[in-house]
């Protein structure tokens, strides 16, 4: 079963061939344009001038990508898109190249989760059997969600305020370090001394899963407006701060994988890149038995090759929307969206549960 998978949610334009054969992923090709110039003088994502990009450059990166598989549209299966949640003019771009190409080669057309595509990202390295505990954290989502199979997720907790790839982000920022800031606070923290600032983990006292960050964020952002910060006070800052997130994480990943029938944490999304995390996160994983399974470090950021996987087992398990070319771009689309109606933990709106 052969995929074109399309992902245009952020900052990326990104499309990938991949084919699914008794459920091993071999990945035939995957480009990726990155926005980081454009987005950098800002110090994060505009979204007006990331739609603008992808549409720009949607097309020539699936014919890329298609070049490189060495296949032509006759001869998929299916094309598969991200159609929420993201910025909803990047996921729009590429959920109607996707919907154009399924109508001008007569293929089916799968609307993807992005986040589905991030639960899942670690099938295309390894077989990751379910259940597992999954941690999704990236820069718009930080959630512990249990994963019995395709389609079956159960939100267990989730941040009741910001991301933690927000919270790098705001603190880059605020120092100067440039544009993506998980990557910039990391390397600023790898000469500086996590124990030297005194930062809070917040939430870690209350039961439950659900996490917190801005906290996290003001009391960074204080010491930053105290006064003029040295090079190894900035270091200092960043490794302070990285240890109080990979605190937090680990903390509540404890307790998530108390009691829990599986013996797999998966961490997935762009923070599971960062390493002070993944060693935190696996020293809780062995505590209890467990095995922690990451993603590369090239599919922990967004990617299409992750959109492809999806949309070959959901064609593969026949959970294919009918009518799916009238699906609509979704800027809010929760993994769990039974607990999201339900429990939501900071309401909805208009436009949908938040995730």
């Amino acid at each position: 079963m052969t995929i074109l998978g399309i992902e245009t949610s952020c900052d990326e334009t990104a499309a990938s061939v991949v084919r699914l054969t008794d459920g091993r992923a071999d990945i035939l090709s995957e480009t990726v344009r990155s926005q980081i110039e454009e987005h950098a003088p800002y110090g994060g994502v505009v979204p007006e001038i990331a739609a603008r990009a992808h549409a720009e450059i949607a097309d020539k990166v699936v014919a890329a990508a298609l070049d490189d598989s060495g296949l032509s549209l006759p001869e998929l299966d299916a094309i598969a898109a991200t159609s929420g949640p993201g910025l909803i003019g990047g996921v729009m771009v590429g959920m109607m190249t996707g919907k154009a190409l399924a109508l001008a080669s007569g293929r089916p057309f799968i609307p993807v989760n992005h986040l589905e595509g991030h639960a899942l990202s670690p099938r295309l390295a390894e077989a990751c059997a379910f259940p597992y505990m999954l941690l999704l954290v990236s820069g718009g989502h930080c959630q512990f969600i249990r994963v019995d199979g395709l389609g079956d997720y159960q939100r267990l907790g989730t941040t009741i305020d910001d991301a933690a790839g927000e919270a790098f982000d705001k603190l880059a920022k605020l120092l100067g370090l440039g544009f993506p800031g998980g990557p910039a606070v990391e390397r600023t923290a790898a000469g500086g001394d996590e124990a030297r600032y005194k930062l809070p983990r917040p939430l870690l006292d209350r039961d439950g899963l659900d996490m917190s960050f801005a906290g996290l964020k003001t009391a960074a952002a204080r010491i930053i407006e105290a006064g003029d910060l040295s090079d190894q006070d900035v270091s200092d800052l960043c490794a302070s701060y990285q240890r109080a997130i990979a605190d937090c994480l680990s903390a509540r990943a404890d307790r998530a994988l108390e009691g829990f029938d599986g013996d797999r944490l998966v961490v997935a999304g762009g923070v599971a890149a960062n390493t002070a995390i993944r060693d935190a996160l696996d020293k809780v994983a062995s505590r209890h038995g467990a095995r922690l399974i990451a993603p590369p470090l090239r599919y922990c950021t967004d990617n299409a090759a992750m959109i492809a996987l999806a949309g070959a087992e959901r064609l593969a398990a026949g959970l294919v929307p009918e009518e799916s070319l009238g699906f609509a771009a979704r800027p809010r689309w929760p993994l769990d969206e039974k607990s999201a109606a339900e429990d939501p933990v900071y309401g909805g709106g208009k436009r949908g549960a938040k995730a």
